[in-house]
């Protein structure tokens, strides 16, 4: 089991990897490589799955983090986790629909869709990492129950 205190860093993990599988699964559809673009993105979809559970279960048990940064960092670390948050909140169900569509060989608004989908998926793994960095690397946080 994977203590609690290191669920932070899984989870910024789980955010890369998401981002490192979304990358190639656009690449190979653009060029057609079916075969490899949809594992790419069951990989994508599962490593946001178990992301989503690891972050649930940290932030249940431990509640929100305050941001300690000082000046000019925090309006920027804000409008970063701002974005994030809504578009973190956006993601689930359009990748859901979009992976069903597919599944469901309803290619054409699979395709439709998941142009819309990629850009805030892609924004929401990798700013997930730089909100970690910020948050728990670069100014420590401190738990707002603990407070």
């Amino acid at each position: 089991m994977i203590p609690l205190a290191a669920l932070p860093a899984c989870n910024a993990v789980l955010n890369a990897l998401s981002a490192v599988f979304l990358l190639p699964g656009f690449r190979a559809i653009r060029r057609r490589h079916v075969r490899l673009h949809r594992p790419c993105m069951v990989a994508a979809f599962s490593t946001s799955i178990v992301f989503l559970a690891s972050y649930l279960t940290y932030h249940v048990r431990v509640g929100s983090m305050r941001f300690a940064g000082p000046g000019w960092v925090r309006p920027v670390y804000f409008t970063i986790l701002g974005t994030h948050t809504v578009l973190a909140a956006l993601v689930p169900p359009l990748a859901l629909t979009v992976l069903v569509l597919a599944l469901r060989g309803r290619l054409a608004r699979d395709a439709r869709l998941a142009r819309w989908t990629l850009p805030p998926w892609l924004y929401v793994s990798v700013t997930g990492v730089a909100i970690y960095v910020m948050l728990y690397q670069l100014f420590p946080a401190v738990s707002a129950l603990g407070a």
